[in-house]
């Protein structure tokens, strides 16, 4: 069965930076497209970023765009996410999933942007 299994959050300074990491197993993680998302206090789900089987293609949300960068190491079935200068806004729960659905994802990383 898929297992993801988010790492890397934590309590940063605006500006300040985060490497997310989602260990992943239960599936041929080379063969697949991989997500971000992240769920804000009191908010839904946002996709923000997307990368392709070998890593060739990604996109991103307008919202993190130029700060965020999304990665993968398919020899160690790891999914990265690179964040910088972060913001207020960026405060969330991140998780990691597979494809472009929603489920299944693992328990989350909390992050947390404050002064």
């Amino acid at each position: 069965q898929v297992q993801l299994v988010e790492s890397g959050g934590g309590s940063v300074q605006p500006g300040g930076s985060l490497r997310l990491s989602c260990a992943a197993s239960g599936f041929t993680f080379g063969n697949s497209a991989m997500s971000w998302l992240r769920q804000a206090p009191g908010k839904g789900l946002e996709r923000i970023s997307y990368i392709k089987r070998d890593g060739g293609t990604t996109s991103y949300a307008a919202s993190v765009k130029g700060r965020f960068t999304i990665s993968r190491d398919n020899a160690k079935n790891t999914l990265f996410l690179k964040m910088n200068n972060l913001k207020f806004e960026d405060t969330a729960v991140y998780y990691c999933t597979v494809g472009m659905g929603t489920t299944p994802r693992g328990q989350g990383t909390q992050v947390t942007v404050s002064s």
